[in-house]
């Protein structure tokens, strides 16, 4: 699983979604979309107008889901342990 969150300086869900994914030791990349023109498309076609936005992909690149704000079901949903989430 790859997850992607998108974010912009001083946005505090953006922070507490990353904090979130630290706690639970899970890796993730995080594009600002203040400096990634590309990062900020792909939050629109995505047919947001703001952040933080995750995407998360499999393991072969497709797009599993993705939501915008801090939606802690579908973090729960995403982090939660391998015998816990089955």
């Amino acid at each position: 699983m790859q997850i992607t969150v998108f974010t912009k300086p001083g946005c505090q869900p953006c922070k507490a979604v990353k904090r979130w994914l630290d706690q639970k030791g899970v890796a993730f990349d995080a594009v600002d979309v203040a400096e990634s023109p590309e990062g900020l498309e792909q939050v629109r076609a995505l047919g947001y107008d703001g952040v933080p936005v995750t995407l998360v992909r499999d393991e072969a690149g497709a797009m599993v889901d993705h939501w915008h704000g801090y939606v802690r079901d579908s973090l729960v949903k995403y982090t939660a342990p391998a015998e816990v989430a089955a």
